[in-house]
């Protein structure tokens, strides 16, 4: 029998709407290659509750559109490139598609972009994969890095333009292989951007997956952790601000399967502005065969303005007592007036102040992302926002 848990306890709980915890276990959703598989979403199911379903109706239809992004890319030496099909890896090879933009991307995406770095290899420098939109069109992409058994590499997927882009990725992490995966949401406000990626990572192998998401008015990205042996290691990280009008929302799903794994997620997000609205679920599923598991999920919220929404539902569902840990916390507050108070007092005016304070309030993460030229990007883009609408913080 399944353990569902909220932020405040680790007793069972009622499935009930009112505690915001699903009715089925989260390992029992729908995974298909099939887009008929998955209806049109109306708003009214659990995944699909806090997005704006009204404005992605386009997205969302069954129709090829042959539009592409522009790619740019930097490929270590050893590390290729080629285009292949579901078919050609086999459909059990991969992950299934959870939802429908993913079905969709992988259906009319045209093929797998196919990025393979060879085992035993270390990488001394980042793949680098930039994705450009020129201009507003439905575009679907499919994307799979296989990184070799005993290698070590960094994939950094950047997103700039404007697009409607449905997006599939798929990490596979070979067994003692060391791999990092940062994606940056850059987007024009008039993007709209729906992702599912999915990290599977093999024994004794150590996996990252950064998300960090400053633009686009519409992204929802579904990150997903499965094991395939014993000894693996997962880490989640996030950033995200969102300003006026955006709508950024994550949703994670790690699914403890083998034995003697371990798994932290750690996401930390600030909003300003009327209407902005972020949205934080994270779902860690332990199953009966996984003891030894050791696992925790964060998230923290900060509300710079009136007028923004921040939703976060942590989940937590354990199959098994034989575990080493497994927790969660989440927390959404106002900006802290004691920190800006005591910076001021110290003569630092105001406005440097506030921007200090949400720069360490960030610091934790953006220090760990392990690309200086990314880290650099993201606080230079929270400085912009935070400039842009100094006269309108709390």
């Amino acid at each position: 029998m399944s353990l569902l848990a909220d932020t405040s306890s680790r007793q069972a709980h009622t499935h009930s709407g009112e505690t915001m915890v699903p009715d089925a276990s989260r390992g029992e959703r729908t995974r298909s290659w099939e887009v008929a598989e998955f209806p049109m979403p109306q708003g009214r199911e659990e995944d699909w509750r806090f997005t704006p379903i009204s404005r992605l109706t386009n997205l969302l239809a069954d129709e090829a559109s042959g539009a592409t992004l522009e790619w740019t890319t930097h490929l270590p030496e050893g590390v290729t490139l080629t285009t292949t099909s579901v078919e050609e890896l086999g459909r059990d090879a991969l992950p299934k598609p959870i939802d429908r933009p993913a079905a969709l991307a992988a259906a009319h995406g045209g093929g797998i972009s196919l990025v393979d770095v060879p085992k035993e290899h270390e990488l001394t420098e980042p793949v680098r994969i930039s994705l450009d939109g020129t201009e507003r069109q439905i575009v679907n992409g499919h994307l799979v890095v296989r990184v070799g058994a005993f290698s070590s590499a960094t994939i950094v997927l950047s997103h700039t333009g404007s697009s409607d882009y449905n997006e599939l990725v798929t990490v596979i992490a070979g067994d003692s292989s060391k791999v990092t995966l940062v994606t940056l949401q850059d987007w024009q406000d008039d993007t709209h951007h729906l992702a599912q990626h999915d990290v599977v990572v093999g024994r004794d192998a150590s996996a990252r997956h950064i998300a960090i998401s400053i633009g686009g008015g519409i992204v929802r990205l579904n990150t997903n952790a499965s094991y395939t042996g014993p000894g693996g290691s997962f880490e989640g990280l996030g950033v995200y601000f969102a300003d006026a009008g955006q709508h950024l929302e994550h949703r994670l799903f790690v699914d403890h399967e083998a034995p003697h794994c371990r798994s932290n997620v750690e996401y930390k997000g600030a909003l300003q502005g009327e209407t902005a609205q972020t949205v934080w679920v994270g779902d860690v599923l332990i199953r009966a065969a996984a003891e030894g598991t050791d696992t925790y999920e964060l998230n923290r919220n900060l509300i710079l303005t009136d007028g923004a929404r921040a939703d976060s539902v942590p989940n937590l569902e354990i199959e098994t007592g034989e575990i080493v840990g497994a927790g969660h916390a989440s927390t959404t507050g106002r900006f802290d007036d004691q920190q800006l108070f005591y910076l001021q007092s110290r003569g630092i005016p105001q406005e440097l102040a506030r921007r200090l304070v949400v720069r360490g309030f960030f610091n934790s993460i953006v220090q760990r992302i392990g690309d200086e030229e990314i880290s650099e990007k993201v606080m230079a883009a929270i400085d912009e926002e935070l400039e842009a609408s100094s006269g309108a913080m709390a």
